[in-house]
């Protein structure tokens, strides 16, 4: 069986380590050229790692570009596995690999498709949330499933602790399904179209804490933009503009008060952001 993997995040890297683990070198990897997305969450460099094990590297500025085609072409790929890639693969590159395109989100799918999954899950209070891998179609995160890992959330659970489920996630569903496309008996399942909900992407700006929030809103909003995102952000009434942190290590000295619309939620985890302009995406 021949596969191929595209990939430029740590979740991605972390499903190729699981799968040398299991004995499968991929015949094509594809990466972003090294300029490229340079402040994307969790960007990683993948020469290393393919020199490393054997496998062949390419790097590209667009799933759908002549040069990606033409790799996944000359490959012939049974799969092709395409993971933390925001640019959408058109119906070309999908109907290139034998068998098909297979993706990974992590949310239980149906639900949550689209962006932001990792911060959305904690700012909207959910119990839990997960990782499926499912078949890519030309809708996004439409396709068929074929297998979930369920990831419980704690009530303090942060954008760091969840990032990092969602990584062992990944390397779970690695584990499991592996031998099963291996042995062609992958066999996807259609999505519950009736309980599908679509997540917005996130901006920075999406991040601001203000007094229309109540003290339990901000406290998730907080949580939900912890490393490797960039943070929940309060503008004083100086203009300062300040980070704060979810609570954990040494506190300040004195606690921020920011206005909330039930009291005032106390901050003891914060620092200043220098008075420069920020642009960029919470994926």
């Amino acid at each position: 069986m021949k596969f191929g993997f595209v990939t430029c995040v740590q979740l991605g890297l972390s499903c190729l380590e699981e799968l040398y683990l299991q004995g499968a070198i991929p015949d094509l990897v594809l990466t972003l050229e090294d300029d490229m997305a340079k402040s994307k969450s969790g960007r990683v460099y993948l020469d290393s790692f393919c020199a490393s094990i054997g496998a062949p590297l390419t790097k590209i500025r667009h799933i759908d570009d002549r040069v990606a085609t033409r790799a996944i072409r000359s490959a012939q790929l049974d799969w092709l596995f395409i993971v933390g890639w925001s640019q959408i693969a058109g119906l070309e590159v999908l109907k290139l690999p034998r068998r098909g395109c297979v993706g990974m989100h992590p949310t239980l799918l149906p639900i949550g498709r689209g962006r932001a999954s990792v911060p959305w899950a904690i700012i909207k209070g959910m119990d839990e949330t997960g990782v499926s891998m499912f078949v890519l179609d030309e809708g996004v995160d439409t396709g068929s499933i074929i297998a979930q890992e369920v990831i419980p959330l704690l009530p303090d659970e942060t954008a760091t602790t969840l990032y990092s489920k969602v990584d062992a996630a990944h390397i779970t569903l690695i584990r499991r399904t592996w031998p099963s496309f291996e042995a062609e008996t992958v066999a996807p399942q259609p999505q519950d179209e009736t309980q599908a909900t679509v997540w917005p992407g996130r901006r920075p700006e999406d991040g601001a804490i203000h007094p229309g929030l109540t003290t339990a809103d901000i406290d998730r909003l907080v949580r939900a933009l912890a490393p490797p995102y960039p943070g929940a952000r309060f503008v004083d009434d100086s203009g300062a503009t300040w980070v704060i942190h979810p609570p954990e290590g040494p506190p300040a000295t004195e606690p921020l008060n920011l206005p909330a619309a039930d009291g005032v939620y106390k901050s003891h985890h914060y620092r200043a952001l220098p008075q420069t302009p920020e642009s960029g995406s919470c994926e």
